[in-house]
Protein backbone atom coordinates (compact mmCIF):
# COMPACT_ATOMS: atom_id res chain seq x y z
CA UNK A 1 0.00 0.00 0.00
CA UNK A 2 1.22 3.96 -0.32
CA UNK A 3 0.32 6.79 1.22
CA UNK A 4 0.76 9.77 -1.76
CA UNK A 5 0.78 13.29 -0.76
CA UNK A 6 -0.02 15.73 -3.56
CA UNK A 7 0.37 19.11 -3.05
CA UNK A 8 -0.37 21.63 -6.01
CA UNK A 9 2.27 24.04 -7.23
CA UNK A 10 -0.29 27.15 -7.64
CA UNK A 11 3.02 29.38 -8.70
CA UNK A 12 3.23 27.13 -11.77
CA UNK A 13 -0.30 26.62 -12.72
CA UNK A 14 -1.43 29.01 -15.47
CA UNK A 15 -4.44 30.60 -14.25
CA UNK A 16 -6.10 29.84 -17.40
CA UNK A 17 -6.09 26.73 -17.22
CA UNK A 18 -6.67 26.23 -13.33
CA UNK A 19 -10.16 25.06 -13.71
CA UNK A 20 -9.51 22.56 -16.34
CA UNK A 21 -6.85 21.04 -14.80
CA UNK A 22 -8.86 20.55 -11.44
CA UNK A 23 -11.98 19.17 -12.84
CA UNK A 24 -9.24 16.74 -14.42
CA UNK A 25 -8.01 16.30 -11.46
CA UNK A 26 -10.64 15.39 -9.81
CA UNK A 27 -11.88 13.20 -12.78
CA UNK A 28 -8.39 11.06 -12.55
CA UNK A 29 -9.58 10.68 -8.41
CA UNK A 30 -12.90 9.28 -9.76
CA UNK A 31 -11.52 6.79 -12.10
CA UNK A 32 -8.54 5.69 -9.94
CA UNK A 33 -11.46 4.91 -6.86
CA UNK A 34 -13.80 3.28 -9.30
CA UNK A 35 -10.80 1.21 -10.26
CA UNK A 36 -9.86 -0.03 -7.00
CA UNK A 37 -6.61 1.45 -7.16
CA UNK A 38 -7.48 4.21 -4.74
CA UNK A 39 -8.78 3.44 -1.40
CA UNK A 40 -9.21 6.77 0.41
CA UNK A 41 -8.86 9.91 -1.26
CA UNK A 42 -9.21 13.97 0.37
CA UNK A 43 -7.78 17.27 0.95
CA UNK A 44 -5.95 18.46 3.84
CA UNK A 45 -7.86 20.97 5.82
CA UNK A 46 -4.89 22.52 7.17
CA UNK A 47 -3.12 23.17 3.87
CA UNK A 48 -4.79 23.85 0.26
CA UNK A 49 -4.73 22.80 -2.01
CA UNK A 50 -2.98 19.38 -1.37
CA UNK A 51 -4.32 16.09 0.05
CA UNK A 52 -3.59 12.79 0.99
CA UNK A 53 -4.45 9.43 -1.02
CA UNK A 54 -4.17 6.00 0.20
CA UNK A 55 -3.73 3.74 -2.69
CA UNK A 56 -3.37 0.38 -3.52
CA UNK A 57 -0.94 -0.74 -6.47
CA UNK A 58 1.30 -4.19 -6.84
CA UNK A 59 4.27 -1.97 -7.55
CA UNK A 60 5.57 1.25 -7.29
CA UNK A 61 6.13 1.40 -11.04
CA UNK A 62 2.35 0.26 -11.65
CA UNK A 63 2.05 3.29 -9.31
CA UNK A 64 4.13 5.75 -11.03
CA UNK A 65 1.94 4.54 -13.85
CA UNK A 66 -0.83 5.62 -12.29
CA UNK A 67 0.37 8.59 -11.28
CA UNK A 68 1.86 9.87 -14.65
CA UNK A 69 -2.25 10.08 -15.66
CA UNK A 70 -3.02 13.02 -13.55
CA UNK A 71 -3.08 16.68 -14.75
CA UNK A 72 -0.40 18.15 -12.93
CA UNK A 73 2.26 15.40 -13.17
CA UNK A 74 5.07 15.48 -13.32
CA UNK A 75 5.38 19.35 -12.81
CA UNK A 76 2.49 21.16 -11.34
CA UNK A 77 2.51 19.25 -8.20
CA UNK A 78 4.77 17.14 -5.44
CA UNK A 79 4.20 13.83 -5.47
CA UNK A 80 5.40 12.15 -2.14
CA UNK A 81 4.92 8.50 -2.16
CA UNK A 82 5.67 6.39 0.97
CA UNK A 83 5.30 2.46 0.77
CA UNK A 84 3.79 0.98 3.92
CA UNK A 85 2.01 -2.17 5.44
CA UNK A 86 -1.42 -1.49 6.61
CA UNK A 87 -1.23 -4.08 9.81
CA UNK A 88 -4.57 -2.27 11.87
CA UNK A 89 -7.46 -1.23 9.56
CA UNK A 90 -10.74 -0.20 11.63
CA UNK A 91 -13.84 -1.69 11.14
CA UNK A 92 -15.63 1.28 10.87
CA UNK A 93 -13.29 3.62 8.66
CA UNK A 94 -15.97 4.42 6.24
CA UNK A 95 -18.19 6.03 9.18
CA UNK A 96 -15.40 8.97 9.00
CA UNK A 97 -16.35 9.76 5.76
CA UNK A 98 -16.59 13.26 5.06
CA UNK A 99 -14.74 14.40 8.55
Amino acid sequence: MFLIDIVIKTEVVPKEQADLLLDKHRAWFKEQFEAGHFLVVGPYRDQTPAGLVLAQADSREELEALLAKDSYYPDKAVYTVREFQANLIADQITSYRGQ
